[in-house]
């Protein structure tokens, strides 16, 4: 019986250590969501196989044949990589934090457009950005935003004035406009936290 088959554009969010056939990652599609794929490592180098690296925007025909819990890669087309954001571990790291934030909170159909088009922007910046902490608080918030939690309500409302004075600054600035570092940057490094511990007492989102 054939496979069914898919054809999406698609995010990668994580890479597993590859057997001796196949590599595994873990991709975000606007059609189905989080997705186990499976690319195939070639005996050879090819220079028409397109390697799949983390954080690629990509465009992906998939073939299933056991109820899609696998998808395995028939083509891939790069369509953006963002070498950037492995230029320095911190920016890596949080990078690779959201990614991994977004793979265990699986957006339900009417949402993923907009994660999808969220992984692309926070990665487009994590990748030039002077400020890669300022763009992991942003994600994260506006995730959680976008699931519909009451963040700016109840989290930003209730921090003390001075911290909600930078975030709300950080919120509204784009990041181009930033400034390197903060006036009060011990203040400033407290924020993701405290916004990572509202998310674990008050929402369904899994932090870790």
């Amino acid at each position: 019986m054939p496979g069914e088959t898919l054809s999406t554009e698609a995010v990668v969010l994580s890479r597993r250590l590859p057997s001796d056939s196949f590599q595994a990652f873990t991709v975000f599609s606007p059609i189905q969501g989080v997705l186990l794929v499976l690319q195939r490592v070639p005996r050879k180098p090819s220079a028409t196989q397109l390697a799949l690296d983390l954080f690629d925007e990509v465009s992906l025909l998939l073939e299933t044949s056991n109820q899609r819990q696998t998808w395995f890669v028939k083509e891939a087309r790069l369509l953006q990589r963002h070498g950037g954001i492995g230029r320095d571990y911190e920016r890596l790291r949080l990078a690779a934090e959201f990614a991994a934030l977004v793979a265990r909170n699986p957006a339900n159909e009417e949402g993923r457009g907009r994660v999808h088009v969220l992984l692309r922007t926070a990665f487009a910046a994590f990748a030039s950005s002077a400020r890669p902490d300022v763009v992991a608080f942003k994600s994260i918030y506006s995730f959680a935003r976008d699931e519909g939690y009451p963040v700016r309500q109840q989290w930003l409302a209730g921090l003390p004035a001075s911290l909600r004075a930078i975030a709300d600054h950080w919120l509204r600035t784009p990041l181009a406009n930033l400034p390197a570092a903060d006036p009060d940057p011990e203040a400033a490094h407290r924020l993701q936290p405290l916004l990572e511990q509202f998310l674990r007492s008050h929402t369904d989102i899994l932090m870790e």
